[in-house]
């Protein structure tokens, strides 16, 4: 008689855990600034350069929709503000105010620290292969999702 798969003998169960765990640790930390995973997301975006709700929907892989709300509740904070566009009436840019420009660094070094908790024991060749891979299988599941870098 064969022996059919178990929950533990997928892949995909592990990486959700994984998943799961890393996201639940991150959303914890974040709690103590009364921001969400999803909300330093678009606050790391913004800082980052893409400065529309379409360039942070596209950086995240999420709905424009979907942004647009979080950057409500952001600017109900304090951290992100809505700009008109000299250069384009139809177009509104983001920015991180004074208090969410401060707030990023904090932000970051717990997105580090939560980073090294669970990855901090593979070297730096581990890291860069691990992170590889999962960005070759992602983009075999969505390849019309650009990367995010090289």
């Amino acid at each position: 008689m064969s022996r059919t798969s178990g929950l533990h003998d997928h892949l995909g169960y592990w990486l959700r855990r994984l998943s799961d765990e890393v996201h639940s640790r991150f959303e914890a930390e974040l709690a103590r600034h009364d921001v969400t995973v999803s909300q330093w997301a678009v606050m790391a975006g913004v800082s980052h350069g893409h400065d529309t709700t379409k360039a942070v929907a596209a950086h995240m892989d999420i709905d424009p929709g979907a942004v647009s709300r979080l950057v409500d509740r952001l600017a109900a904070k304090g951290l992100i503000r809505r700009e008109p566009d000299p250069a384009s009436r139809r177009t509104v840019r983001l920015v991180l105010t004074d208090q969410g420009q401060a707030l990023m660094p904090v932000l970051a070094e717990l997105a580090d620290r939560n980073d090294h908790h669970y990855f901090g024991s593979l070297d730096a060749g581990q890291r860069r292969q691990l992170e590889q891979w999962i960005r070759g299988l992602v983009g075999e599941a969505h390849p019309e999702a650009p990367p995010d870098r090289p």
